[in-house]
């Protein structure tokens, strides 16, 4: 059975620090930018992510870009 990706969606995840907790446990909060060109590379949306870092309330802590693609039998 051969398989076939199509890639469908990418987004842009800054993963931000919104302190700790009573225990003493990061929080960490997620916001997702949509609509990103499937077919930017990893360093364009790094330096988006470091343009919009100042321009977040809370501490950046990682970038991710998430892919999604869905997988189609022939």
């Amino acid at each position: 059975m051969a398989v076939n990706t199509i890639k469908v969606d990418t987004r842009l995840q800054l993963v931000l620090s919104e302190g700790q907790d009573g225990e003493g446990n990061m929080l960490l909060k997620k916001k997702s930018f949509n609509n990103v060109k499937m077919n930017a590379a990893d360093e364009q949306l790094h330096t988006v992510a470091i343009a919009l870092a100042p321009l977040q309330t809370h501490i950046l802590i990682d970038i991710a870009r998430d892919d999604r693609s869905l997988l189609i039998e022939e």
